[in-house]
């Protein structure tokens, strides 16, 4: 493998890897720890949990373009792998 490529792969894994804790961490807060609902009553903390909602889906959406960076700098080893495994 290339050096241009290694490099890009490595950049490419860390700023999954970051992008899947940062998806993690608020995913879990707006879930177990942010009221919701009835308990959610005018505030900060409303606010606070709109404004993780964003974070997540942004960083979801920013996730999903890395991951299928990820697969196209992959894709010659899953295609051999592919032809490996039908042949």
């Amino acid at each position: 493998m290339s050096n241009g490529r290694s490099s890009k792969l490595w950049i490419v894994n860390v700023t999954s890897f970051i992008l899947f804790i940062i998806l993690c961490s608020t995913g879990l807060l707006n879930w177990l720890v942010l009221p919701r609902g009835y308990q959610a009553r005018e505030g900060f903390l409303v606010s606070l949990r709109h404004f993780f909602i964003a974070i997540h889906e942004w960083v979801a959406l920013i996730f999903m373009v890395v991951v299928a960076i990820h697969i196209i700098l992959h894709w010659p080893y899953i295609k051999s792998n592919l032809r490996n495994t039908v042949s």
